[in-house]
């Protein structure tokens, strides 16, 4: 399905409405700018539908682990509160007229105005169900048009949450355009790119590499690439079953596919044994979480059980055992030896990629965050916390409200 200037219409019209978008857009762009106070009004209303149970059947019919807790962080999310709250967290200025300060020494100023990028081509992952719509809301609050290139995993919901928002303000319909087009479209995807000011791209390595290829000279790229995301245990981790038993259910609901899910388990220890011990107490809770947690649909199933396969016939052919590193059902989570004398190096070995490290410590304020942080990482949180989503936190060390938008300066404008 496509959704155009509030239209829904199948796919065979893609490019039909290509041809003629990039004019129709210039005209959109030519008049006057969006209304901050509109976009948040319009979400505002579309998050009290959402909670109201609208989209409920929708929702359900996807068969989403954790569905209700999801709806709920995004309905939170999409209240005017909290999209103004983000505005004044991330744009302290504001869109528009930013405040002025005239220089030192007698020199004459300029005026700055903060303004939208223009055109963003968002091509979305498929490994959270509504980021799409999400990503679209940050490039309205800004002020932006938007093309948006759903995942193939996306079955409607984002197009049907957006036809829904449209609706209800036809004011952001110019600005909303979402297209299902395949990947492998490579010819139409870069008719998209080309009309815009700035591709903003979610996937791992080789969707933004193939998206660089694409990008046309002068367009900016706004990477969310893939992110390596850990566990961290200092001090007697047998004093933290609750917050054990808080990471398995993290690694069991997220099935470790956000960039934010826990890749890997970290004790601060020299000591073989101390791992075998901390396997020892924490595959049970583990295994115990992931069978609460097992997967409804299919194709997840039958995903997760070659994973299992594999992870027994390696362990065949090693010798070893398939649960004793701490294998999980799902996939791998390694757990190894890290002491934090040596936690700089090997996370350096990760830089630009560290995204959140999930702390079990006895004293978390002996200086063990300053050195996960002098590192790279960019996000310490509670071990079953990893993948909550957290009012007016960052997104990979940056404020993507802050990357949507140019700041322009005028001479004509000079105090």
């Amino acid at each position: 399905m496509i959704l155009s200037f509030g239209e829904i219409c199948g796919s065979e019209k893609q490019d039909e409405i290509l041809a003629g978008l990039e004019a129709k857009i210039n005209g959109v762009r030519a008049a006057e700018p969006l209304d901050t106070g509109t976009v948040i009004g319009a979400f505002d209303r579309l998050a009290w539908r959402i909670e109201a149970g609208e989209f409920d059947a929708l929702i359900d019919s996807l068969g989403l682990d954790a569905a209700a807790r999801y709806k709920a962080q995004a309905v939170c999310m999409l209240r005017r509160e909290s999209l103004e709250y983000r505005l004044r967290r991330e744009l302290p200025g504001g869109m528009g007229g930013l405040e002025y300060e005239a220089p030192p020494f007698g020199l004459q100023g300029v005026r700055a105005f903060r303004l939208p990028l223009g055109t963003i081509f968002h091509i979305a992952a498929g490994n959270v169900d509504a980021l799409p719509a999400m990503a679209l809301a940050e490039g309205l609050l800004t002020g932006n048009v938007n093309i948006l290139k759903l995942p193939q995993t996306d079955k409607g919901l984002s197009v049907t949450i957006l036809k829904a928002l449209v609706d209800g303000e036809p004011a952001l319909a110019p600005y909303v355009h979402v297209f299902d087009t395949p990947s492998s479209d490579v010819a139409a995807m870069l008719k998209m790119a080309q009309m815009c000011d700035a591709i903003s791209v979610w996937g791992g390595d080789e969707a933004v590499q193939a998206v660089r290829r694409m990008a046309p000279p002068g367009v900016k790229l706004i990477e969310w690439g893939h992110r390596f995301s850990f566990c961290y245990v200092t001090g007697d981790h047998t004093r933290h079953t609750e917050e054990l038993r808080a990471l398995a259910e993290h690694v069991a609901v997220t099935q470790q596919l956000l960039c934010s899910s826990c890749q890997a388990v970290y004790i601060d220890t020299e000591d073989p044994a101390a791992v075998r011990d901390f396997c020892g107490l924490f595959l049970p809770m583990l295994q115990e979480a992931i069978r609460a947690h097992a997967p409804k649909e299919i194709g997840m199933a039958a995903s997760l059980t070659l994973r299992r396969l594999t992870d027994e016939v390696e362990a065949a052919i090693t010798g070893g055992s398939a649960q004793s590193d701490g294998t999980d059902l799902m996939g791998r989570l390694p757990v190894r030896a890290l002491p934090r004398v040596k936690l700089m190096e090997a996370l350096r070995k990760r830089k630009g990629r560290l995204q959140t490290a999930g702390l079990i410590a006895d004293d978390p304020q002996d200086g063990i965050i300053d050195i996960l942080t002098r590192a790279g990482v960019n996000r310490v949180t509670g071990a079953g916390e990893m993948s909550e989503t957290f009012q007016g936190e960052a997104h990979d060390g940056e404020y993507p409200l802050q990357r949507y938008t140019r700041v322009v300066n005028s001479r004509f404008h000079a105090e």
